[in-house]
Formats: C-alpha cells, sequence, structure tokens
C-alpha cells in the first residue's frame, strides 16, 4: 500500500472517531457486489437497478422515441421540443433525468410515481457496504467511541434504512419532500420511534441531531415503504431546473445537520461526475467554494474530467473499487484500540 493511501485511511479513521466525516451515498454504492456481466431487470428483486437500468425501463415502459419529438410542457404550456427544456441534450435511453421529463409530460407525475414505487417497494438486500456502515455505530460503541453518523444520499431506495433495522441500530429519517407543483417542498422527519413530523422552521428546528442519533438524509426524496402518498423523487429535468433556480433548498435542511455540514470531511461513495445529482447539492451547499476540510472520492477508473471537477472542489480522488476500500477501512477499525489509547 502507498503511504499516500495508508495516510488517506488513518486520517478518515480519525475523522470517524471525532464524528468529523460525513458520509455521501450516491447510486453507485448499489452495484456494490454485484457481479460482472449480471444486469437488473424488472421485476427480479436481487439487487437494485443502476441510473441507466432505470432509465431504460422507463424508456422502455413509456416508448421513449428514438428521435427527438414535439410535446406539451406542463410548467410553461406551450408546445416544445423535448431538448428544449432538457439539462442534457443528448436522446438517450439511459439518461434518467430525460427519460424521467418524458414520462411526466406525456403521462403526467402520478405514473411516474407508481412506475418508481414498482421498482423501490421492494426488499432488496442491502450490499456489504450498506451493512458495514450499519454496523459502524456498534463497532465504534464498543470501543468507546461517540457512535452515530450522518449519512447524505441522492438515492431513492431504503437499503439503508433496512441495514439499520437489520442491525438493530436506532436512526432519525430525514427526507425531502417535494410537492405537487414540482416546484420543491420541505424536509420531513422520521424519528427513530416511527412518528412523523414536517420541518416547517428548519433553522430553529433541534429535534434532530448528530450528535443525539444517526441520521440519515435523503436530499432528493425517497420512497415511503409504508404510505404510498408520501412517495417523493427529485428525478425529472424541471425538478433539476427548479432545485438549481428556486430557493436554496438546502436551506430546508435542519439547523443541527447544516452545521455539522459545514465543519465536517465528507466521503463520496458512489459518485461520478455525470451524475447530476451531486453536482446540483455541491453547488446548493458549497456554491463555487471550495470545501474548508479535505474530502475524498472513491471512484473507479475516473477521467480526466472526473479529477479536474474533483480537484476544483478540493476532493481527492481514490481509484480503488467499493469493496475492497470498504475491506480496508473495516480491517483497520476492527484493529483500533479502546477509547484513550493510541489510534
Amino acid at each position: 500500500m502507498s503511504d499516500f493511501l495508508d495516510t488517506h485511511y488513518k486520517i478518515v479513521v480519525k475523522a470517524i472517531t471525532e464524528k468529523r466525516l460525513i458520509l455521501f451515498f450516491g447510486a453507485g454504492v448499489n452495484l456494490c457486489d454485484r457481479q460482472a456481466g449480471q444486469r437488473w431487470q424488472h421485476g427480479q428483486f436481487n439487487f437494485l437497478p443502476s441510473g441507466s437500468e432505470l432509465a431504460s425501463h422507463l424508456a422502455e415502459s413509456y416508448n421513449f422515441p428514438s428521435d427527438d419529438i414535439r410535446v406539451n410542457c406542463p410548467s410553461c404550456k406551450k408546445e416544445m421540443s423535448l431538448s428544449e427544456n432538457s439539462i442534457n441534450s443528448l436522446n438517450d435511453k439511459q439518461n434518467l433525468l430525460r427519460v424521467s421529463q418524458y414520462v411526466y409530460v406525456m403521462a403526467g407525475i402520478g405514473p411516474l410515481y407508481d412506475e418508481l414505487r414498482s421498482v423501490f417497494n421492494a426488499d432488496y438486500p442491502p450490499t456489504r457496504l450498506h451493512k458495514f456502515f450499519a454496523a459502524l455505530p456498534s463497532t465504534l460503541r464498543e470501543k468507546g467511541y461517540p457512535p452515530h453518523q450522518l449519512i447524505l444520499t441522492t438515492n431513492y431506495d431504503d437499503l439503508l434504512e433496512s441495514a439499520f433495522k437489520t442491525a438493530n441500530e436506532p436512526f432519525d429519517l430525514v427526507s425531502y419532500a417535494t410537492n405537487n407543483d414540482l416546484s420543491g417542498g420541505k424536509f420531513m422527519h422520521r424519528l427513530a420511534n416511527g412518528k412523523t413530523r414536517l420541518i416547517e422552521k428548519p433553522n430553529k428546528y433541534d429535534n434532530v441531531s448528530p450528535d443525539k442519533s444517526s441520521v440519515i438524509l435523503k436530499i432528493h426524496g425517497a420512497v415511503d415503504r409504508l404510505e404510498r402518498e408520501n412517495d417523493s423523487y427529485v428525478i425529472t429535468e424541471d425538478q433539476y431546473i427548479d432545485y438549481l433556480a428556486g430557493d436554496n433548498i438546502i436551506e430546508q435542511v435542519p439547523v443541527k445537520l447544516l452545521a455539522k455540514m459545514h465543519r465536517s470531511h465528507f466521503l463520496f461513495l458512489g459518485y461520478g461526475l455525470h451524475d447530476w445529482n451531486l453536482r446540483v447539492v455541491l453547488r446548493r451547499v458549497w456554491g463555487e467554494q471550495k470545501l474548508k476540510y479535505k474530502s475524498w472520492a472513491i471512484q473507479l477508473n475516473p477521467q480526466p474530467i472526473d479529477r479536474e471537477f474533483w480537484r476544483k472542489r478540493d476532493v481527492d480522488i481514490l481509484d480503488i473499487p467499493l469493496e475492497d476500500y470498504i475491506a480496508e477501512l473495516n480491517r483497520r477499525l476492527q484493529a483500533l484500540p479502546h477509547a484513550g489509547g493510541v489510534i
């Protein structure tokens, strides 16, 4: 192992034990453990789809065209080329934002949400990555370290919540809830006891804190396995445009979570530069400024443009498979002496 990697792991372990590391999960974490060549198909629940696989399913279900077409846009009330209202002008059946926008304008938000629910409302098995982070509080607690974590994610599934429940580890869930006109909404707080609250005044809401419990913060909404009407997804191009052009949605994050986000390292797992969701969130949280704390992105085979993007954010890329990275991090955490010893 290189000196750089050795130093990196030591810094990350130190940050974990001192409650100065925030985890940021992207769609790629769900590919952990998947065998090479395996493809997701609708109706099978061995593993979740990637973003491109989900886009392909929606495209096939709603006859996404090979060529650009003109549609009636619900937002602007006029006929236009689909690409005119597109963040990404590529006519690509694997582009989740674009295909979701097509389903929305052609069929409505209800059918889009119904299709997403048919994918996410199932008992997928958590990956080793989800299991590792769900077990981490117990490992830290046994060694005398603060156990709670703050995990941000743009994923819509509930694999992480499932892993925490299996590990008998309590957590608070804070999830973004869109409203009907797609212009954005507020966050909902589901407490460890199952009660749910709408966060009306985030700058005064102190009922959720990573000092009290582990917190899962779902930036772009999620499936609600208990109540269909609470399903919420930021997934269409219109929604991403609203995310950028409207009020800063990050200001709707509860005050103690937001404060934590501004004084911690970040570890990005399962993201690539093509992920618009990450780029939108970073723009909202930090603007054009670099992060104040050194952060890292675990990304296999990064392209030069990826390295330049992360460099501008003062984020180091580690070109390592997620499975290998988690295995080494687990080895080092298990080897930690009890608090008070030399780390």
